[in-house]
């Protein structure tokens, strides 16, 4: 199905994306209200109170799942997965495996949702939304800021020992989301929604550039950061999980896979079998996601039944220690 967005609270589907060049450029978050433990903000930390609708196929939606479970907050933050495969109306709710309905709302499609906090909405219909059963409105739908607030503001709530963005590490952190979010998380799309050549071979070139360097800076340390798994080897694990399955030949980032790079092998397999990881992982989501709904990239629908690739099988990254 084609990719659209709300104009004016009405469903379209034009999708304006790319520029004159070819180039993809990604629309901006709307929705950037803030949690905090104390309430400050208006939206104060609690328990039950607040419900995450997500995509298991999208990476970005990945990461506030995997936040939420690494820190503990299963029964304490709600869920709802959409269907991977997208309708004429957007995102979709479904009974298909892995699928979970929206149980707080009961919308049919995500754009409800959105409609709900902003009945004359414009913008496109993205996951993570971040919805406050208190309020009946959207806190959040920018992933890198749901992940924080999960990780900082939900933490009386949440398992202990588990911060992965500690105070003496925040800069290095927010540099390296920073550093990786252009040219890898949103390089892999530049690559493959681009519609011309020259817009497809800087953004594939300066792809493989920040994967080749990183794989040098993981050949000496076990994380991003250092020793410590930390925010930013989620928002780096989300995208590479997929390299291989997808954007290697769906996006044509092709010039190497990820197996390809030792370090970055061995480190997105310690990372995938992690216990509080893996279980937030669907294949199945994100094959069907990219291959049957991204028709302007993939035309005919059709699903590889590949690659074969063993993320269980041993990984060398204990002798960071």
């Amino acid at each position: 199905m084609a990719l659209g967005m709300m104009v004016n609270g009405k469903w379209t589907t034009e999708w304006t994306e790319r520029d004159t060049t070819g180039e993809f450029n990604r629309m901006p978050t709307q929705f950037r209200q803030w949690i905090t433990a104390d309430g400050s903000s208006g939206f104060k930390a609690e328990a039950g109170r607040y419900h995450l609708y997500v995509s298991l196929a999208c990476p970005w939606a990945h990461r506030t799942v995997i936040l939420r479970s690494l820190k503990g907050l299963q029964n304490q933050i709600g869920l709802s997965i959409v269907d991977p495969i997208l309708t004429e109306k957007g995102w979709g709710f479904s009974d298909r495996p892995g699928a979970i309905p929206d149980t707080v709302n009961g919308a049919r499609y995500l754009q409800d949702i959105y409609l709900q906090a902003r009945p004359d909405y414009t913008g496109r219909i993205t996951v993570p939304v971040l919805w406050d059963k208190q309020t009946q409105t959207i806190v959040n739908n920018e992933s890198r800021e749901i992940v924080r607030m999960l990780d900082r503001e939900f933490a009386a709530f949440a398992r202990p020992d588990s911060d992965f963005c500690p105070e003496p590490l925040r800069d290095l952190i927010d540099q390296t989301i920073d550093a990786i979010y252009r040219p890898i998380n949103n390089g892999v799309y530049r690559s493959g929604f681009a519609t011309s050549q020259t817009a497809y071979e800087e953004a594939v070139t300066e792809l493989f550039e920040h994967l080749d360097r990183w794989e040098e800076i993981l050949g000496h340390q076990r994380y991003l950061c250092g020793a410590q798994l930390t925010e930013a080897d989620v928002n780096l694990f989300t995208t590479l999980i997929r390299f291989d399955l997808v954007y290697h030949g769906h996006f044509k980032c092709n010039l190497r896979r990820i197996v390809d790079y030792p370090n970055l092998w061995n480190y997105l397999k310690d990372l995938y079998q992690h216990p509080a990881i893996k279980p937030t992982c669907n294949f199945d989501h994100i094959k069907c996601h990219y291959y049957m709904s991204q028709t302007q990239v993939n035309p005919t629908g059709i699903v590889p039944k590949g690659p074969l690739i063993d993320f269980d099988e041993p990984h060398d990254r204990h002798r960071f220690g």
